[in-house]
């Protein structure tokens, strides 16, 4: 009997469409793969992040949310029927030239904001308003892709210490704090930039925002679960750094240190989710069949009929995200091939009242300026004893790979004996701090940045600044100056540097003759 085959007409993934929606998910397939590989080496970075930092682990478990809550909602959005839109070009133009900046700046949490937003944006030009309203949830949620939290490292590290030192005192063990250093008989402790909880933080945000939408329904209780969300971690962390000190009184550094990495790196935090999940649990107000969306009631409002009028051809739509999207990589290509003139070599300055001495003994002490295209570092004293160690770098572009004020760059050099200790003194300008070494050894240092008539300790007016040169193909040289002076000598170090910036004021005008700027 002959075999009777029958192939199938259509792909069965297709045949599960609504006919509605099969050519517009394929047009913002394209786009989206376009925007893919045009910006892969941002998204490349931001995946080696997602995958190397144990603070950004949890964003790879982001893109299953979003895929998970779109899921949830397909019975209703198959009701809508999807419109291409010529304003969500508008809101890519705005993304590509946040993108534009940031490339140009070397800021990298621009250019990650930028190419979600990039996504984003084609959802709403291949999609339309009102099925944007219906995916508004897991279009917000997109914004979790993007790796951020460095910035909150010292606040969250002096409230660590403030938190330790408060319950170690409370608990019996006689301790005294300087900084983020709490000495105690058994030994000194750091609250280290690994035990800020940073990355306990920003995660617990990310599921209390998750836990907030899919559990509650009254803004009031998400509004609370969140405060609870973000206050707990900050707490747990304090307790954790406490309890690593309290057993460390008893059963030594070592041990404490390998409790601290096993138990509470892997376990304690988990409970702390589990706790909080647990006492929101009788809170849940969500019913457990409760659609996330009403596809009806969205499909016959009124309001987004005057903006459905603005519709565009898909194919149209498509050739406008591929002309801005080579606009704005031709604009900054043309951008980072533009350098200030630079002379050929620098000096160190002869200063009024200061002579050239011996670097300090102690803990060798030198800033990174990592892609400068000329590097100083000298040591000066003046008739008072009072020493200081200047360090000037000079660049003729800033980009990513030779930026100033990068992350890793600066008074404190990653992978050294030094450690940050506190904010510093406040001097007239400049951003100053205390960094600290084992014996110990402290030093203040005073970091000022210099670009056009700029003289700032402010890493984002300096980029601001170093934009405009950018868009305008118009290059100036940038300049970082870092004074530091060794605590201990004949003049306490914020003095010395105080008197080695009246020698030299006005210290910007001061470090343009370094540059041998006209």
């Amino acid at each position: 009997m002959p075999l009777d085959l029958a192939m199938p007409s259509k792909a069965a993934l297709t045949e599960k469409l609504p006919a509605q929606w099969r050519k517009p998910l394929l047009h913002l397939a394209l786009a989206c793969a376009a925007v893919l590989l045009l910006f892969a080496p941002v998204f490349a970075d931001m995946a080696m992040q997602f995958w190397d930092s144990s603070s950004y682990n949890h964003i790879l478990f982001v893109p299953v949310i979003i895929a998970w809550l779109v899921a949830q909602r397909s019975g209703e959005l198959a009701k809508l029927t999807p419109k291409a839109w010529w304003p969500g070009l508008v809101a890519l133009a705005g993304a590509l030239f946040l993108w534009l900046l940031g490339d140009i700046a070397g800021i990298a949490l621009a250019t990650h904001l930028a190419v979600v937003a990039m996504l984003q944006s084609l959802v709403l030009t291949m999609l339309g308003p009102r099925v944007s309203w219906a995916l508004a949830f897991p279009f917000a949620y997109g914004f979790f892709l993007i790796p951020f939290g460095d910035e909150l490292v010292p606040t969250l590290q002096m409230v660590t210490a403030d938190l330790t030192i408060a319950l170690t005192q409370w608990s019996g063990v006689p301790a005294v704090i300087e900084g983020v250093f709490i000495d105690t008989p058994a030994g000194l402790f750091e609250v280290a930039e690994a035990c800020s909880g940073v990355k306990f933080l920003i995660a617990m945000i990310a599921l209390g925002t998750l836990a907030a939408h899919v559990c509650f329904v009254s803004w009031k209780r998400r509004a609370l679960f969140m405060l609870a969300a973000m206050a707990l971690p900050i707490l747990a962390n304090g307790v954790r750094a406490w309890g690593t000190i309290y057993i460390a009184q008893s059963q030594g550094i070592e041990f404490a240190a390998g409790f601290d990495h096993i138990f509470y790196g892997w376990i304690f935090f988990a409970l702390v989710m589990g706790l909080l999940l647990a006492l929101s649990w009788r809170f849940f107000d969500r019913p457990r069949d409760g659609a996330f969306i009403d596809a009806e009631a969205i499909a016959a409002a009124r309001w987004p009929e005057a903006l459905e009028r603005m519709a565009i051809a898909p194919g149209r739509a498509l050739v406008g995200v591929a002309a801005l999207c080579l606009v704005a990589i031709g604009w900054s290509v043309q951008a980072r091939s533009v350098e200030a003139e630079l002379p050929q070599q620098i000096a160190l300055p002869e200063i009024p009242g200061w002579q050239r001495a011996p670097f300090t003994e102690g803990l060798w002490w030198e800033p990174r300026a990592g892609g400068a295209d000329h590097r100083l570092i000298g040591s000066y004293t003046n008739a008072d004893g009072a020493q200081v160690e200047m360090f000037y770098a000079l660049y003729s572009a800033q980009e990513e790979g030779r930026e100033a004020g990068g992350f890793g760059e600066g008074a404190l050099m990653p992978g050294s004996d030094w450690r940050w200790h506190s904010p510093g003194p406040d001097f007239d300008a400049g951003f100053s701090q205390r960094l600290q070494a084992p014996g110990p050894e402290q030093r203040v240092t005073l970091t000022l940045y210099r670009h056009r008539s700029l003289a700032t300790g402010s890493v984002a007016r300096l980029k601001l600044s170093n934009i405009r040169d950018r868009l305008t193909f118009d290059a100036e040289p940038t300049m970082l100056l870092i004074l530091s002076a060794r605590e201990g000598g004949a003049v306490p170090a914020e003095q010395a540097i105080r008197e080695f910036i009246a020698s030299t004021a006005p210290t910007g005008e001061w470090m343009d003759r370094i540059a041998q700027k006209p």
